[in-house]
């Protein structure tokens, strides 16, 4: 399992279990978000990583804001840095289940 604290924007984190990587979005000082293609739904997956805490899961919000565009992306990160969103807690993994990370 890897650091995930060295991904940087653009570099793609495989999921263990899962075969298509995600690919980091955005990311500050204590999270990144990263998403990836789900066509079928044509939308993404995502999850965010909580660096301090050491937690990889989805917002804590009950009907998700989108994680689509770099907009929405731009907002949920200023959303978990002012505290006004969390990981969360009842879905949430320990970051450790990532398994390599390829830089962009």
């Amino acid at each position: 399992m890897i650091d995930s604290s060295d991904a940087g924007i653009g570099d793609k984190l495989y999921v263990t279990g899962e075969v298509k990587p995600y690919t980091v979005r955005a990311r500050d000082e204590r999270y990144i978000i990263a998403t990836k293609p789900y066509n079928l739904r044509h939308t993404v997956l995502y999850f965010i990583i909580d660096l301090i805490k050491g937690w990889r899961g989805p917002d804590d919000r009950v009907f998700c804001f989108g994680y689509e565009t770099p907009e929405d992306i731009s907002e949920r990160l200023h959303e978990l840095s002012n505290g006004e969103m969390e990981v969360s807690r009842r879905h949430s993994v320990k970051t450790a289940m990532i398994e390599r990370l390829v830089r962009a």
